[in-house]
């Protein structure tokens, strides 16, 4: 039986929490690095919307959002926990919806700022700031979002950070996020995060399988 395909882009945030997950749970997956220049056919044969990630099972199934792919991982081997207990399954919920509404929407406009001149980048970027005075806020207390342990949705949030302070990394080491800051670099510095962010060649029809780990 084949493993199943994993197509995915090395710095895309949705992408790197799926790759996160998939990795932590120990699913053995083939890795098929998409260049978003030159998409594979068989890629938009599985998935017309021609976005990254997308997860084509041994039996044909496709996930094609992040989230359903963190979820099938989960479902597969959960060894720390990630997923949110009940009494916090919802918040998780929430501040992931956030996540990807909003403040993406945010970052999006602050990071392609120059695609965007109905305003100046400081005007999305502070857009983007009272999602991170939310997390800032929570992270006073506890070294996670949701209490003393990594769960899911850091996970999920994490890249999205990432993506965020790199726009202007020196205005955000000097922000008033200390502990935004060292959060983002507890994952920056894990394992985890290392190894899928190694970089692959994009993949072409007629290559060999990588499985990933066994590069």
């Amino acid at each position: 039986m084949s493993d199943p395909v994993l197509y995915t882009f090395v710095r895309c945030p949705y992408a790197i929490r799926a790759r996160m997950a998939l990795a932590y749970s120990g699913v053995s997956f083939e890795i098929r690095e998409v260049s978003l220049k030159d998409k594979p056919p068989c890629m938009l044969r599985y998935s017309p919307k021609g976005t990254v990630p997308v997860l084509v099972l041994e039996d044909g199934t496709v996930i094609e959002e992040s989230l359903e792919v963190i979820s099938f991982a989960l479902r597969h081997h959960d060894p720390d926990s990630w997923l949110e207990p009940p009494e916090t399954l919802v918040e998780g919920e929430d501040l992931i919806e956030q996540n990807d509404g909003f403040f993406k929407a945010s970052l999006d406009r602050y990071k392609y700022s120059a695609r965007h001149l109905e305003s100046p980048p400081e005007v999305y970027r502070g857009e983007a700031e009272v999602f991170l005075k939310q997390l800032e806020s929570r992270l006073e207390a506890q070294p996670f979002l949701l209490g003393p342990s990594l769960r899911r949705v850091d996970v999920a949030l994490f890249p999205f950070v990432r993506q965020f302070a790199n726009v202007d990394r020196e205005w955000f080491l000097a922000a008033p996020y200390p502990r935004l800051r060292a959060w983002l670099q507890l994952h920056l510095d894990s394992l985890l995060f290392k190894r899928v962010m190694k970089k692959q060649p994009p993949w072409r029809e007629g290559d060999p399988p990588l499985i990933f780990g066994e590069d």
